[in-house]
């Protein structure tokens, strides 16, 4: 029996046939190793093994701290769990949590460009794990322990720290402290209370309750101002059933109930079970409650139970869905990138606050204008924004350099950071911005949704991009195809509720008649009779799409899979016009660990005119700004500044000349052979280059050495690839090649739904 898998940090539903899919396809699993070096020819080799690895191994041996200079160490994370307590799971075992470590290990490359190993350890004794662990201390920068159950993982990690000299933090306890916290510091900010004076209610003495505990101690709160609950009440001294952790919290009190504790109370930390605060509690706790109700999935109560109650509260939990979401993915990346960098010998308290800080005050800048559109956030600190969302791209730097410097002060860095600018600048640089901007997209998509329709249902790819596209809640998808063909692939697909699907047949639909006048008055003077249109509308389905959205039942269209580029953009052309004074033209958006490259004209204009070249480079500019890049433009051609001299170089220098009349606001040059535009000792050989670095929209002379350069790259390069994107026309329509996934049909329908291309 299929059933329905909850993702707690997105808080979405998909089916775990689904969830199967996306880890078996492709290539098993979500990481690979890549070489960093060359390894093209026996000299590589050589170098990079034998003989050639006898000089590192030397210096090494003499001075250890070389193996930060010649190794991948200092830059290395393991992720360790023995799999006692896999997210909400439970005890599932070491290999069942391998999932979710390499999931980590994707995350820590993700937001702060940290290389990552999971390890899964097949034992449940705290003395073997940690042998296990102390054992591999030469191989790791720093070690991120994960889904370890309570008390284990305070044993492990104590002692862990104790006996080694690199950065470990066990996640599931630090992480969510330190973003708890923030969000304390800027609750209590607002509602103009200090830490040494609020009284604390915990509700739940697990390791992350524990955790936070301790860290909000350390930061001010006052230990006889918090009372700590657990399934048995109030922990006071003397109570039974207690353990070592939980008494260092016990503190003298008459309450004995949460109900009891709660009374006054000016903070409610939650890490806990669904409803474990009841709506009448709230009512008794002190004015502008601060509410931090983080059990997962379900918190124990819901802001808007909280707020009906005490509307002067202020709420936080662990679901996006909610504001303030207290969210790991904010930390700990951050965290060991700063650590690294500096080659802490451990995660100290001082980082800890130092991180907590960090983030808080984060929260308290502006927030930018992408991750504000994408998250529908106000532009300012307040109630409903007391954490930074977790794809602030300004995290990495602002985090990182706190917690480095915090190292430092403290006395554990080996490396210590000379100058923090340059530093920070470095950081920036650590991550293609392109990623952040993609994730703000998809948010902008989910925050606004559309009606998409998808033209080719009928085939797997497209089908399983439609549902992705409803179920992670960018829209609604209409699909087009033989209604009980398609009902019997959303049943293939374990799809719950397959009659809730809107399904569109072209020989059904109510809509055949309107479309058939409508396309009629368009091609009744370019040789069509309505007969003819009726056939096209009944057997050409991009067309039937394409009248879906003319017609207004559907905001955008994506297809590409069953007909050529060419042909699905001849049969959209029959009904969809180009936006008024554009050039419809198509973009390919090559993506690589550090950079991200605009190819365009590569689908539509075969010998592009001055003046659409002009606007191309216009367009395509737009297009990098709105993917949060700079854009700086080279019209390329097989001659550099007329070396050598040919005679299809005037319509480029026109359009340049163009561009030197309007004034467009962005970097442009041409015309310029690739090298000339791409590769730094290159450009040295022109000072007079209006380029301030290499180019990252790259403006094509024709079709056929655009189309060729696309596919080559997408074939050789290595890149990821997005595209072609379909620019200029009047209603958003996206054109995916034949051999796209289902991810790559998703992306597009994404973009063409938050109205980045189209």
């Amino acid at each position: 029996m299929e059933m329905n898998v909850k993702d707690d940090e997105t808080n979405q539903d998909f089916t775990t046939r689904e969830a199967l899919f996306y880890h078996e396809t492709i290539r098993p699993g979500k990481i690979e190793i890549v070489a960093s070096k060359p390894m093209a020819t026996q000299r590589d080799l050589s170098l990079a093994y034998s003989p050639g690895v006898a000089a590192p191994v030397k210096a090494i041996a003499e001075d250890p701290a070389m193996a930060a200079r010649y190794t991948a160490r200092s830059n290395l994370v393991a992720v360790i769990s023995n799999g006692t307590a896999i997210l909400g799971l439970g005890n599932l075992g070491a290999l069942a949590a391998k999932p979710v470590m390499e999931g980590k290990a994707v995350l820590f490359k993700r937001f702060a460009d940290v290389d990552a190993i999971d390890l899964e350890l097949a034992t449940e004794d705290p003395r073997a794990f940690i042998e296990a662990v102390a054992l591999m201390e030469p191989s790791f920068g720093g070690i991120n322990l994960e889904d370890i159950k309570a008390p284990e993982c305070f044993i492990i990690e104590q002692e862990l720290r104790e006996r080694m000299n690199v950065p470990i933090m066990h996640d599931d306890q630090h992480g969510t402290a330190i973003i708890t916290a923030a969000g304390l510091v800027n609750a209590c900010h607002l509602t103009g209370r200090k830490l040494e004076d609020v009284k604390v209610v915990v509700n739940g003495a697990g390791a992350a309750a524990i955790a936070c505990t301790a860290l909000i101690k350390s930061m001010g709160v006052r230990h006889e101002n918090v009372l700590m609950c657990d399934r048995s009440g109030v922990i006071f001294p003397g109570r039974d059933n207690v353990d070592q952790w939980k008494s260092a919290h016990a503190v003298e009190t008459e309450c004995r109930t949460l109900e009891d504790a709660l009374k006054g109370a000016d903070i409610f930390l939650g890490l806990s079970a669904k409803d474990a605060l009841k709506p009448e509690w709230v009512k008794d706790m002190a004015d502008r409650p601060i509410i931090f109700a983080m059990a997962n999935p379900d918190p124990e109560i819901t802001p808007d139970d909280a707020k009906a109650v005490r509307p002067d509260a202020i709420v936080a939990t662990g679901r996006s869905d909610y504001p303030n979401q207290v969210n790991n993915v904010l930390g700990f990346p951050f965290i060991f990138r700063g650590a690294l960098d500096v080659q802490a010998t451990t995660i100290n308290e001082e980082m800890k606050i130092a991180a907590a800080h960090a983030i808080a005050e984060l929260a308290r800048r502006p927030v930018p204008e992408e991750v504000a559109a994408a998250y529908g956030i106000n532009h300012q600190f307040g109630t409903d924004y007391i954490i930074p969302a977790p794809f602030d791209p300004r995290l990495i730097e602002v985090v990182s350099s706190a917690v480095a410097k915090a190292a430092m002060d403290s006395g554990v860095a080996l490396a210590p950071i000379e100058d923090f600018d340059v530093y920070a600048h470095s950081l920036k640089a650590r991550l293609n911005p392109t990623t952040s901007a993609l994730t703000n997209v998809y948010s902008l998509a989910k925050a606004n949704p559309k009606t998409m329709v998808f033209a080719e249902a009928e085939e797997e790819v497209a089908l399983r991009a439609a549902i992705q596209f409803r179920d992670f809640g960018y829209g609604t998808p209409i699909l087009v195809g033989r209604t009980e063909k398609v009902r019997e692939k959303l049943v293939e697909l374990a799809v719950d509720d397959p009659d809730s699907y809107i399904i569109e047949n072209s020989y059904t639909s109510e809509h055949i008649e309107p479309m058939v006048d409508f396309l009629y008055k368009r091609l009744q003077r370019r040789g069509y009779t309505e007969r003819d249109v009726r056939r096209m509308v009944n057997q050409e389905r991009n067309v039937f799409a394409a009248l879906l959205v003319a017609l207004g039942h559907g905001d955008g269209m994506i297809s590409g899979l069953t007909r050529t580029f060419s042909q699905t953009a001849r049969e959209v052309a029959r009904v969809i016009d180009p936006k008024p004074g554009a050039v419809p033209f198509g973009v390919h958006m090559m993506i690589g660990k550090n950079h991200t490259t605009f190819l365009a004209d590569t689908t539509m204009n075969e010998r592009p005119t001055a003046e659409e070249l002009a606007h191309i480079a216009r367009e395509t500019a737009a297009v990098a700004r709105r993917m949060g890049h700079e854009p700086r433009v080279a019209f390329l051609s097989y001659s550099t500044f007329g070396n050598p001299s040919g005679q299809w170089l005037e319509n480029i220098r026109d359009a340049v000349a163009i561009l030197d009349a309007e004034e467009p606001g962005f970097e442009y040059e041409g015309e310029m052979a690739p090298d000339a535009a791409l590769n730094p000792k290159v450009m040295k050989l022109y000072p007079f280059s209006r380029l301030s670095g290499p180019a990252n929209v790259l403006i094509m002379p024709g079709l056929q050495s655009a189309n060729l350069s696309a596919k080559l790259l997408r074939e050789l390069g290595g890149d990821a690839t997005i595209g072609p994107m379909l620019i200029g026309s009047e209603k958003p329509v996206q054109i995916a090649p034949m051999t796209a996934i289902a991810p790559d049909i998703l992306t597009l329908a994404v973009l063409a739904s938050a109205g980045v291309v189209g």
